[in-house]
């Protein structure tokens, strides 16, 4: 009878925990839209697209991602500063390859709207975006 309140108190924290990742995950001026997440034929592995937005003029900050990420940037003009490398302009209908663990950031330097479509090839299980504070 004791298990019952051990697993509802460890689903408790589990679940806070996961919606304070997810709140850590949004910042001002930007929105993430999940399409679509499905298994690939990789033990492990998923693949997860997304839809992010970015307000003129918004940066979204340091972070990384445990798996690959193809960016297909479909409106707008976003800069991407990937850790290592020179800024990169990616204008509406370029894309953009960021290796899995690299540390970057993106900027919409236009001004209208920036919009991406991410597509992530990950470690199932594990936060899709991982903030870096302090680089």
């Amino acid at each position: 009878m004791r298990r019952t309140p051990i697993i509802a108190a460890t689903a408790v924290v589990v679940l806070s925990a996961l919606a304070l990742h997810a709140q850590s995950a949004r910042q001002p001026g930007t929105r993430r839209t999940e399409l679509q997440r499905h298994d690939l034929g990789i033990t492990g592995r998923e693949v997860v697209q997304a839809r992010i937005e970015l307000d003129p003029g918004v940066a979204f900050g340091k972070h990384w991602h445990p798996g690959e990420e193809i960016v297909y940037v479909l409106e707008g003009s976003l800069v991407y500063e990937l850790e290592g490398r020179q800024p990169i302009r990616v204008d509406a209908g370029e894309v953009l390859f960021i290796p899995p663990r690299t540390v970057h950031s993106a900027k919409n330097v236009g001004r209208v709207i920036g919009a991406e479509l991410a597509t992530y090839v990950v470690d199932k299980g594990r936060p899709l975006v991982v903030l870096v504070s302090g680089r």
